[in-house]
């Protein structure tokens, strides 16, 4: 049985092109589930949406992204509907940025039996500030039992709002997932290197660096930049240097976390995507395209390796960070062709985050990182 029988795209953004896209998907066959990945240009809004979503009679996951990706092509409007022949078991967990949940115990809860599910795709608002602690009260719950993919959904204004499809609607603030009964294989990779530290984060709040060795985050942070760069931070060009000068959370044997900063706040915190621990030390990293792009063929290298032997694949799910668009610029489609196969459909998105397990390590929520998933048929 497959599981993405048919992928279907509309480039226009419209709601009566997205209309037409659900149409074409279920007039296939065996279609149990669909997957909905579109861009936040689109300007789709629950009140457009709802309505539609409300008609069917199947279930749906995704979000609204920065960009969307099909083949070795990148998209700023436009969507992309998937048919899945494998009936996602879905939950919706809310209060995404509540500070009361206790999410080990609230996924546990929700989700006591993953059944039969071998794959389990994660979706959340990407500009909530409880991401990482859902991710762990998920590793919590299920551990290495199965393989995750997925990522954040939301826009570049860093403006929250409606951005995931779910069955009760578009809603914000929360995460949807989908546990399938198919097998998979993840690469996970990113290719950002250490220019300066270790620094310990002396104060943090959740998602926002206050202190770094006992100083001010972006005083800090401000030094070492500027002179890397060989540029300077003024009122209204913050994320076009830091897109390029991420954090590296230091772990055991292997990649480092990355987080990307993407705004100063008034008392000199770096407000990042994705929570940072207070007590944890951090790098300031660098990348080149070269490093970058070779970082994603490797975790399309990964993801092969790791897929089950004696399983089909038939689809690749790409999960990469917008702001590795926003780094390589024109370059970037060197990042598309090195993960796209012709004998294999891709399709993506590019998130404000990314969500997976490599091999039989630790489930992360990762900034800057290019996630390859091989799916089963």
């Amino acid at each position: 049985m497959s599981f993405f029988m048919n992928i279907f795209l509309d480039d226009s953004g419209s709601v009566a092109g997205f209309q037409s896209l659900l149409k074409q998907a279920l007039a296939t066959d065996q279609v149990e589930g669909l997957l909905i990945l579109a861009c936040d240009a689109n300007g789709f809004t629950p009140e457009s949406i709802d309505p539609i979503l409300a008609q069917l009679s199947i279930p749906v996951i995704g979000g609204v992204f920065p960009e969307i990706i099909y083949t070795k092509e990148k998209y700023q409007k436009g969507s992309i509907v998937a048919t899945l022949s494998s009936k996602p078991d879905l939950h919706i967990i809310k209060g995404l940025s509540d500070e009361s949940i206790d999410f080990s115990f609230a996924v546990g809860e929700q989700i006591p039996d993953r059944k039969e599910a071998k794959t389990m795709m994660i979706f959340v608002d990407g500009l909530s500030s409880r991401i990482a602690s859902l991710i762990e009260g998920v590793f919590i719950a299920f551990g290495l039992d199965c393989n995750y993919i997925g990522g954040g959904a939301g826009s570049l204004s860093f403006e929250q709002g409606p951005c995931l499809f779910t069955p009760e609607g578009m809603l914000e603030d929360c995460a949807i997932i989908g546990l399938l009964d198919v097998e998979s294989g993840i690469g996970v990779q990113h290719g950002w290197e250490n220019i300066s530290g270790p620094y310990k984060v002396t104060q943090s709040d959740r998602t926002i660096i206050q202190k770094l060795d006992g100083q001010t985050a972006f005083e800090v942070y401000k030094e070492v930049v500027e002179k890397a760069s060989g540029q300077v931070f003024s009122d209204d060009n913050f994320f076009a240097i830091a897109k390029g000068y991420p954090f590296g959370i230091n772990r055991l044997g292997d990649e480092k976390i990355v987080r990307d900063p993407i705004v100063v706040n008034e008392e000199g915190g770096l407000v990042c995507v994705g929570e940072v621990p207070q007590d944890s030390y951090v790098y300031i990293l660098k990348g080149q395209t070269t490093s970058l792009v070779f970082a994603a063929s490797k975790a399309r290298a990964l993801g092969e390796y790791s897929f089950p032997e004696g399983s089909k694949a038939q689809t690749h799910l790409f999960i990469d960070c917008i702001s590795r668009v926003l780094f390589m610029e024109d370059e970037f489609y060197r990042e598309l062709e090195a993960v796209y196969d012709e004998s294999t459909p891709l399709l993506g998105a590019l998130t404000l985050g990314e969500i997976a397990n490599f091999g039989q390590e630790f489930l992360e929520f990762y900034n800057k990182t290019a996630v390859l998933g091989v799916l089963e048929i």
